[in-house]
């Protein structure tokens, strides 16, 4: 449907909503408003709605909700079901905003990790809307302390996501346990099966809004792909933190090891940086989220599981550290910049074995990718210097509280000529730089013709081989023939061909066609060996992390090493 510009008066909101939007800011509904609200406040169709992360959904539905709320009941007539704690809250937050000019209704907050008994004395005194996480919902839903036989309003926020992280046994329980006569809303930013299946079973020829087209990405935001040796991965994503001297983003990785590892790694060379995953307890999730929102944090590090939900409105980048397993995810990633109007810049790291990739998500989601070259030494240098001048330039001077020391430093400084003030300057602020990028080596990798055979789906060539990883090796008396075997006959796929095999002590490295690799990692998802966990993901094309870069500070480790000392460790993502 084609939009027109219009303002939220044009849209029949109540005057006392409109009055709260106005005090907050907003003048000009966002696209999936202008077609949400409308429908909402004049149909009774149940809605699928397609739109990305960021792009005003909480609006869409939560106005006409509000203005359709009867106040005079204390009766739960709107359950909203969001994937994760954080989500919740903003959403929560934001309804109340919406409704701060409208007496007597409550919205209640209901996710876990917080207490359970205070949760249940705030639905007792009555919620007309209840904003909740699906597990915490059907906890509270067996005790039998929320009552949603009344709830005329069902509403599926980020529903992909939800499905992503595994909520689908929990969502339709909380969905048999309301009433048939419901309107059900359903917001997501793909369209995957399950979505799918859920539209079929719980909704009523629902009325489908697509802004934008399925599967793709918010048009304000760019999309790079620098290609390097798998050992300078870590190397390149500095080269790119210190190329963007104002950076605020969220680096992804594939594990909660990797990402932690990352982080570390970030902090000890004196990056404002740190993890996010599935480890930390919601002390420390907060701490960190707190952190990275009061923009204290430049870069948070995280996992694609512990970063649903995050709403940070003014990211910069998005930088795929790796590439998602389930391209969908690649979605949800870049979704988190260029969020309210504002652009963004995605970014994947790659190997040249991962290439072919790019062209797959490019398919995926509409968009073309630009290659771009990881900036050389001297080129990080000359940013940071106009950085650096740029900031000098606009410091604001405090006469009053310098003026009593300028004669001094002026008596210091009068032998010195002005130029040369400014070089010392330079030099006191910059030397770190200078030292540590005089001698950096250029780690672009230039695609060969093998690798752009690679590129557009080749399968003849070296670079249609993906190298994988898995959590098993001599200590569980593998060898190359042995493992073989048992990767063949366990994935039982038809044509499937392991070579290039490593077994090293507590893991191993092989190499599958391009075509098997997510095949492969989805088959052993469940796997057990000797009662352990079977672990497969992609491996760096060296097969080994590298976290050093000479002369600057840093680490180096094996991933091998790694995961010996941290065996206990060694569940998923």
């Amino acid at each position: 449907m084609k939009t027109k510009e219009m303002t939220f008066k044009e849209l029949g909101i109540d005057k006392r909503i409109l009055k709260a939007i106005t005090e907050l800011g907003f003048e000009t509904p966002m696209p999936v408003q202008q077609e949400v609200i409308p429908f909402l406040l004049n149909q009774t169709k149940d809605l699928v709605a397609m739109a990305h992360t960021g792009t005003g959904k909480t609006a869409a539905f939560g106005i006409p909700i509000i203005q359709q709320i009867d106040f005079t009941s204390i009766k739960t007539q709107a359950l909203i079901l969001a994937p994760t704690r954080e989500l919740c809250l903003q959403i929560t937050d934001d309804l109340s905003n919406f409704a701060k000019h409208i007496e007597n209704l409550n919205i209640v907050a209901i996710y876990g990790g917080a207490s359970i008994m205070t949760q249940i004395r705030q639905v007792a005194t009555g919620a007309q809307i209840i904003v909740a996480t699906p597990g915490r919902m059907l906890d509270m839903l067996k005790r039998k302390k929320v009552n949603v036989s009344a709830i005329g309003w069902l509403v599926l926020d980020e529903a992909d996501e939800m499905l992503n992280m595994g909520f689908k046994e929990e969502l339709n329980a909380v969905l048999a346990s309301t009433p048939e006569d419901k309107r059900v809303l359903l917001f997501c930013a793909t369209m995957p099966r399950g979505i799918e299946s859920i539209a079929r079973s719980y909704m009523k020829k629902p009325q489908e809004i697509t802004v934008g087209s399925r599967n793709t990405t918010a048009e304000n935001v760019h999309h790079q792909y620098y290609v390097v040796h798998a050992k300078d991965r870590y190397i390149a994503l500095k080269r790119i933190a210190d190329y963007y001297p104002d950076i605020y983003a969220i680096i992804f990785c594939r594990t909660k090891i990797e990402t932690q590892e990352v982080a570390d790694a970030l902090i000890k060379d004196g990056y404002n940086a740190d993890a996010l995953h599935g480890d930390l307890s919601q002390a420390q999730r907060d701490s960190v989220m707190n952190r990275f929102r009061g923009k204290n944090l430049q870069m948070l590090v995280a996992t694609d599981v512990a970063a649903r939900g995050i709403d940070v409105v003014d990211l910069t980048h998005i930088i795929n550290y790796n590439l998602p397993d389930d391209i969908e995810n690649y979605t949800h990633r870049s979704g988190r910049t260029g969020r309210a109007g504002k652009s963004g810049i995605s970014i994947l790291i790659v190997n040249l074995k991962e290439v072919f990739r790019v062209k797959q998500i490019e398919k995926q989601i509409g968009k073309k990718f630009q290659a771009v070259k990881i900036p050389t030494g001297r080129e990080v240098c000359e940013k940071q210097l106009i950085h650096l001048v740029e900031k000098l330039k606009n410091t604001e001077i405090q006469h009053d509280e310098i003026g009593s020391f300028l004669p001094a430093a002026y008596e210091q400084l009068k032998s010195i000529s002005k130029e040369e003030i400014i070089q010392r300057f330079i030099s006191t602020e910059f030397n770190r730089f200078l030292s540590y990028y005089r001698k950096a080596a250029d780690i672009n990798v230039e695609l060969k013709k093998e690798s752009r055979a690679g590129f557009t789906g080749g399968s003849d060539s070296r670079s249609g081989l993906v190298r994988l990883f898995v959590n098993l090796g001599q200590m569980e008396k593998f060898n190359p023939q042995k493992l073989k075997t048992y990767l063949q006959e366990t994935a039982n796929v038809a044509n499937l061909h392991v070579s290039n095999i490593e077994v090293t002590r507590c893991s191993s490295y092989f190499e599958v066609g391009a075509q098997f690799a997510e095949i492969v990692i989805a088959k052993f998802k469940k796997e057990k060996f000797q009662n352990r966990r079977v672990q497969i993901d992609y491996a760096d094309r060296s097969g080994r992390s590298n976290y050093k870069e000479k002369g600057y500070k840093g680490r180096s480790k094996s991933t091998e090493s790694f995961f010996f000392n941290k065996r206990k460790k060694r569940s998923g993502k």
